[in-house]
C-alpha cells in the first residue's frame, strides 16, 4: 500500500491577514518552550484541576525559581495560556504529564510542547507555515534562520484589517532569538551559533502526537496533508517511513482502499495517555 500523495505540491495555508492585532503578541521574546517548567505546570494542573489553585501554588512556591513575583507571574501567564488554548487536537492537560513520561529525551518533550505553543501563538504559527513552504519548495536549504530572513518574513505579515506588522527592531531581534531557541529545543538547529536548519529526528511519542494532531484536523484524509509532520519539518520523502512507524504502533491501525494506505487511531486519538495522578 502507498500513501495517497507523494507530497509534491502539499503546503500549509497562508496565515497572512488572518489574525487581529489583539491576537498577536511578542511573548516569545521572554518565554520559549521552557520544557522543565512547562512540565511542572502541567503536573500541577493535572494534580489540582483548578487554574486558580495552580497559579497560587506556582507563585507562592516559586516553581519556576524566578527571583520576583512579577517575573514568576509572567512565565505562568505565558505557559498556562498555551495549555488553556489547547483543544481536542492535542492531549488534554491532565493527560500531558503521562505523555511526557513516555518521552525518551528532553527533545522529545520539547517536540510535544511545541504543538501547544503553535496553537497559542499566531505569529509563531505564521512563521512556521512560511518555513514549511520554504522546505517544500527548496528542501533543507530553505531552513535558513538568519535574523534578516526572519525579519523579512515578519515584515510580510499583515493583520486581518490589512495593516502591517510593526514592532521595534530590538523587539523583533529578541523574537528571532526566541524562535531560534524553540528550534534548538526541537532539534531543527544544533547549537546557539547554528543558523542553518536540519530535519529533526522524531521520537516515538512526538510522532504519535503529531499524527494524532493531523488526524484530529483532517480525519481520514490526514495522510494527504499530515500537518503535524509538516510542523515538525518532515518533508514528503520522510512520510513513508513515518507512516510505517505509526502503523507499527498498537494504538493505530492500518487499512487499504484501492491500494492506498489509511491510518487511524484504534480508539480515542490519545487514549494511550492516561490522566495523570501524582504528587508535584
Amino acid at each position: 500500500m502507498t500513501l495517497r500523495t507523494d507530497g509534491r505540491g502539499v503546503s500549509l495555508p497562508s496565515l497572512d491577514s488572518t489574525f487581529s492585532d489583539d491576537e498577536v503578541t511578542m511573548v516569545l521574546t521572554r518565554c520559549g518552550l521552557l520544557v522543565d517548567r512547562a512540565e511542572t505546570l502541567a503536573r500541577l494542573y493535572a494534580h489540582h484541576r483548578d487554574w486558580t489553585v495552580v497559579e497560587e501554588k506556582w507563585i507562592e512556591e516559586r516553581f519556576d525559581e524566578r527571583s520576583t513575583r512579577g517575573s514568576s507571574k509572567g512565565i505562568y501567564r505565558a505557559l498556562s495560556s498555551r495549555f488553556k488554548t489547547a483543544g481536542s487536537e492535542l492531549p488534554s492537560i491532565v493527560q500531558l504529564p503521562s505523555v511526557l513520561d513516555r518521552c525518551e529525551t528532553v527533545r522529545d518533550k520539547a517536540q510535544v510542547l511545541y504543538f501547544y505553543l503553535l496553537e497559542d501563538d499566531p505569529l509563531v504559527r505564521y512563521t512556521v507555515h512560511r518555513y514549511v513552504d520554504r522546505l517544500q519548495e527548496s528542501g533543507v536549504d530553505g531552513l535558513g534562520f538568519e535574523q534578516e530572513t526572519i525579519e523579512r518574513l515578519l515584515s510580510e505579515f499583515h493583520y486581518e484589517d490589512g495593516s502591517e506588522f510593526d514592532y521595534a527592531e530590538s523587539t523583533t531581534r529578541r523574537w528571532g532569538e526566541g524562535l531560534r531557541s524553540v528550534l534548538r529545543d526541537i532539534g531543527v538547529l544544533d547549537t546557539q551559533q547554528t543558523l542553518q536548519g536540519q530535519i529533526p529526528n522524531l521520537g516515538s511519542t512526538p510522532l504519535l502526537v503529531a499524527s494524532g494532531y493531523s488526524w484530529e484536523i483532517h480525519g481520514d484524509d490526514w495522510l494527504s496533508q499530515p500537518t503535524g509532520w509538516l510542523y515538525l519539518f518532515q518533508p514528503d520523502q520522510y512520510w513513508d517511513a513515518l507512516a510505517e512507524r505509526v502503523s507499527d504502533d498498537p494504538n493505530w491501525e492500518a487499512s487499504g482502499i484501492h491500494g492506498e494506505l489509511r491510518l487511524q487511531p484504534v480508539d480515542d486519538t490519545y487514549g494511550w495517555a492516561e490522566p495523570w495522578e501524582g504528587e508535584v
